[in-house]
């Protein structure tokens, strides 16, 4: 079975519960919050595609994370975030011209994740975590940047289009998933991590009389997050 769908898989247990016995046995009520904040390299599947390098800008916003239970020997939760988001693209232009294009596209965005842990369960110590959900978001503003001697029309695709259009949908879904570090210490824990989110919706109209049939977001994000217990 895939490393993906087994992961998937564990984390709908946590979600769901287990048998009672097993609840009983390893009962957590371990309740953190704190923030969170990174960097995103981001770019936008087109279709018709665009020749594009990663666009890089912040995330930051706050996380709650309540662990529930163990099992066996992984830890078993749920965290939600609300994070200011920066995706987005950044062209590659080679037709000789010098000109460069880029969008940042903000968004406030909700992911409500899994959360998986292995390692010291009780202390000081260290962790591997997962985290893995769906994620939604709202898009809050956008900005190109391009050069002063900005001149479209001799691109070698021929797409053009994106330049004039601003983005049809500002509301966006996707799937979300990462893994990282958790080192617990006595003033809070610390967790280093790396995500990759990828997007179900386009941002432009995709229908058949429409330009672009797929404007989807994806993005690798990395991002350091600190959490202290409210209830241990």
């Amino acid at each position: 079975m895939p490393r993906h769908l087994i992961l998937t898989a564990a984390a709908l247990l946590c979600l769901a519960g287990l048998p009672a016995h097993a609840q009983l046995q390893d009962e957590r009520h371990n309740f953190s919050v704190g923030i969170n904040g990174g960097v995103n390299l981001s770019k936008v599947s087109f279709d018709p595609t665009i020749k594009q390098g990663y666009l890089i800008g912040p995330e930051f916003g706050v996380t709650a994370r309540y662990i529930s239970e163990k099992y066996f020997k992984m830890i078993c939760g749920i965290q939600a975030e609300i994070n200011y988001s920066q995706r987005g693209w950044k062209e590659t232009i080679d037709d000789g011209s010098g000109d460069s294009f880029q969008r940042a596209m903000n968004y406030i965005e909700i992911p409500l994740l899994a959360h998986l842990a292995f390692g010291k369960d009780q202390g000081n110590g260290v962790r591997f975590v997962i985290n893995l959900g769906p994620q939604i978001g709202f898009l809050l503003g956008e900005k190109d940047t391009r050069s002063a001697s900005w001149d479209p029309s001799n691109r070698p695709n021929g797409t053009t289009e994106q330049y004039s259009m601003r983005a049809e949908n500002k509301f966006d879904y996707g799937i979300i998933g990462g893994g990282g570090l958790e080192a617990r210490t006595g003033i809070g824990h610390f967790i280093l991590e790396a995500r990759y989110y990828f997007g179900l919706s386009d941002f432009y109209n995709s229908t058949k009389k429409d330009y672009f049939s797929r404007s989807a977001h994806s993005y690798i994000g990395g991002r350091l997050t600190y959490l202290f217990d409210l209830k241990k």
